[in-house]
């Protein structure tokens, strides 16, 4: 089993979770999704054969950009743009903004 720690840009809230799990979760190979919402972090661990990249390409296309988490990396950078999704203002938003 392998386990890949990312940092999430974009979340503030319980829904902005639950849309981070539910973009990793189906990924095969993905048994667990452990998200930290008040780091940004996410760990996920599983058969991960093919490495962080369907991973990272998941999350950005549900609207929370990532990378791989690293020790220079902590946290997210809050001068970049909100991305589409929850807060980015496509509809049916969390609305916790």
């Amino acid at each position: 089993m392998n386990t890949i720690d990312l940092q999430v840009e974009g979340m503030s809230c319980g829904a902005c979770v639950k849309h981070v799990t539910q973009a990793l979760q189906p990924l095969p190979g993905v048994s667990g999704v452990e998200v930290d919402l008040q780091s940004g972090r996410v760990k996920v661990s599983g058969e991960l054969a093919q490495g962080s990249a369907p991973l990272l390409m998941a999350l950005t296309g549900a609207g929370y950009p990532a990378k791989l988490t690293t020790d220079a990396s902590t946290s997210a950078a809050t001068s970049q743009p909100k991305a589409a999704g929850c807060h980015g203002g496509s509809s049916g938003g969390c609305g916790c903004r």
